[in-house]
Parts: C-alpha cells; structure tokens; sequence
C-alpha cells in the first residue's frame, strides 16, 4: 500500500492544478449593470403630447362640423316606428294559400292570403239553387195573378152588362146575383194570386241574401292588404287551423312613420302642433329627414317624485312625435326600416332657419 506522503504527491493542489490557479484581476469578466435611461422617458411624453393635440384637433373638427344649435331648436334621441297592422282572419278556418311573404312590400287590395272556403262555397251553390226554385216560384205566380185579372175584368163586365139588362127588364134578378158571385169570386182570386206573388218574392230576396252572406263569408276569407305597407312578420302556414281572429300577418303601414322624443318642460311647452322638424338617422347621418310635430303629451311621460318645486318641474319629460311626410315615404318606400335610431330636432322658433347641416335634402 502508498503511503500517506505518497497520496499526497499525487494529488494536484492548488499550486500545481491548471483549473485551480486564481485568476488576475485583469482576467475576471466585466458586469454591466442596467441604468434607467432619460431618452425612453422623452419618447414617452412626446408621444402623449401628440395624442393630446391629436384628440383636440379632432375635437376643433369635430365642433367646426357640428355647431351648437341656436336657441329654438331642440333635440332629442328615438328610433324610427311604423304603425303595426295585423292581416287576421273573420272567421275560424284552414290557411289555404299565402301569396306573400316576409319583406315583400305590397298595395292596397293586394291579395296576401286566402282561407279554405270549401264549405262556404257548397253553401253557396245550394242558396244560389233555392234563388232558382224561388225565381221560377215568382214567375208562376206572376202569370196566375194575370190570369186571375183577365178573369175578374171578364166578370166585372158581365156584371156592368147584367145590370144594364136588369135595369131595362131583360133579365132576372137571379142571373143578376149570379154575376155578382162571379165577379166576388174573381176578385178574391186576383188577390190571392197577388199574395202569392209577395211571398214568392220574399222567398226569393230572402234565398238572394243567404248567397249574399255566403258571399261575403267567402270574401272575408280573402285577406287582402288594406293600404301600402311591408310584411313584417308571418304568423301562420299553410294548413293551419286558425280561430276567428287568428293573425297570418303583421305589416307595417309605410304611410305613417314616425319617432317619439323627450323634451323637458322649458323645452316641450313651446312646441306647437305642424311645427317643423328634423330627424337624422345614425345610419344616413348626411341626409336630414323633414318631418311635422304631429303630436305633443299633455301630461307629463315620467317624473322622479313628486313635483313641488320649479326645479322638480323642469325634471318633467313630455312626449313629443314627428311624422315624416307621408308622399315622401312612399317616393322612399325601399330605404324604411322600423327601429332606425337617430336624433331628432323640433324648431320650436318659425323665425329661426335650420343649420346648414340640417337642411332638409331631397
């Protein structure tokens, strides 16, 4: 076995190991440090300043594109409506056809849907058979009561001549009497063949009304459209069994359009009935729609609480709706849309003319 001093020998040491010879100070690497610099901070604020001058110029823009409205004309915020018309049935029946559809802009008269009259029209085809029979009834009668006059003229001249024979002594009494039963029996007769007549003709106007009733049955089972407007809504199919008052469509009356604003009491209480307004949709904001104030509440839409103060006064908001020309809906009946928000503007002041941005276009 090595000694100990032996062992030794062959262990490196510090002094005889390459890896474990200490390095000089020029030999250690170089650690830099990280220091905050200014520069990055300029950067910052210049860029935050011009953000800032950006956002107020497009403010200046902004406000020169949209001036402040001279006092006489306010505003306030809606959505475009139309007067909602429900196509429902008269009577209980089966949807037999639907000529339309959802979208589809119609005209007055137009027919939209048609119910199964299959049962009505067999009612009609027997009333229109007992109008036959009754007309044929009225013309047996009619020729009877004519026979029956000829028969009492005839003895009404008979009884003129046996008078006269009576009264010269050429005849008896008794043939006298028998001429008179003559004509009582033909004038009984002429009147029983004119009550005949009557009834024949009531029955005839009575079986002309039912086909009459069963005519209007059928027509009412013919939905048709009762001005212009577009279809909005479909509520039943075909085939499907509806009760009297059951609704196939909804329309929408492109004749009455309109859109209801809030305007508080200061504001509200100077407008007037056919005062002029304007409304611009936010879908065609350059392209200001005139209208009419046709409508002003008298009372008062909404209030926090009660009101016993002027300041609590002012808080009232009042309805107020403009309806757009109804010649210039229909030149324009393609581009209505129910639910369109915009603003609306009421000139409450006639002296005043509208801004430049809200003149009306054509």
């Amino acid at each position: 076995m090595q000694s100990s001093d032996e062992l030794k020998g062959k262990i490196p040491t510090e002094a005889t190991s390459p890896s474990l010879v200490p390095l000089e100070p020029q030999h250690l690497p170089v650690v830099q440090t990280k220091r905050p610099v200014r520069r990055f901070r300029w950067i910052w604020i210049a860029l935050v300043f011009l953000s800032g001058a950006g956002g107020g110029a497009g403010y200046y823009v902004w406000k020169l594109a949209h001036p402040p409205l001279p006092v006489g004309i306010s505003f306030g915020n809606g959505r475009i409506e139309a007067d909602e018309i429900d196509i429902d049935t008269k009577f209980a029946g089966r949807v037999a056809q639907l000529l339309v559809d959802i979208g589809d802009t119609v005209e007055p008269a137009q027919v939209l849907a048609r119910m199964d009259t299959s049962d009505l029209q067999q009612s009609l085809s027997k009333s229109e058979a007992q109008i036959q029979q009754a007309q044929r009834s009225v013309d047996e009668a009619q020729a009877n009561l004519i026979q029956q006059e000829t028969q009492k003229k005839l003895a009404e001249q008979e009884m003129d001549r046996t008078r006269t024979l009576l009264k010269n002594g050429w005849t008896t009494q008794e043939v006298a009497d028998q001429r008179q039963q003559q004509l009582d029996g033909a004038i009984a007769g002429f009147n029983a063949a004119n009550a005949r007549v009557l009834v024949s003709r009531h029955v005839l106007e009575a079986a002309e009304h039912d086909a009459g009733f069963y005519k209007v049955e059928i027509a009412d089972n013919t939905l048709v459209a009762p001005k212009t407007g577009r279809i909005q809504y479909r509520l039943a199919n075909i085939g499907e069994v509806l009760p009297a008052g059951g609704k196939v469509f909804t329309m929408l009356d492109l004749s009455y359009v309109y859109i209801d604003i809030y305007l508080p009491t200061l504001e509200a209480g100077k407008v007037k009935i056919g005062a002029d307004a304007r409304i611009v949709l936010d879908a065609y904001p350059d392209h200001p729609i005139p209208a009419k104030v046709s409508f002003v509440a008298s009372q008062a839409q909404f209030t926090p609480k009660t009101v016993e103060t002027q300041t609590e006064r002012d808080k009232l908001m009042f309805r107020i709706r403009l309806r757009i020309d109804q010649e210039r809906l229909l030149a324009h009946a393609d581009a209505i849309r129910s639910g369109l928000p915009g603003l609306a503007y009421v000139r409450w002041d006639a002296a005043l003319e509208w801004p430049k941005s809200l003149q009306a276009s054509p």
